[in-house]
């Protein structure tokens, strides 16, 4: 895993519900160069289990997954 720098953008998907929670995580990668950190903000089970997943699968490198008692932290970086 490389270092983590600051994230270029945040995205807050807490208030919505999959598949939602993908669009808006994809709309916020788009928003960003390659290389750079996309910080998610979750809530529940079903993104923590999904977004990283779907992310790792269109070949962004998801570099933490932090999850709590109620709000989850991802931090993605945006893959080629």
């Amino acid at each position: 895993m490389r270092g983590v720098s600051e994230p270029a953008r945040v995205v807050d998907v807490r208030a919505h519900v999959c598949p939602m929670t993908w669009v808006r995580v994809k709309l916020g990668l788009e928003a960003i160069r390659e290389g750079e950190i996309l910080e998610v903000w979750m809530r529940g089970d079903e993104p923590l289990r999904n977004l990283p997943r779907s992310a790792a699968g269109e070949g962004h490198e998801v570099v933490l997954c932090e999850p709590s008692e109620s709000d989850h932290r991802l931090l993605i970086r945006k893959g080629g």
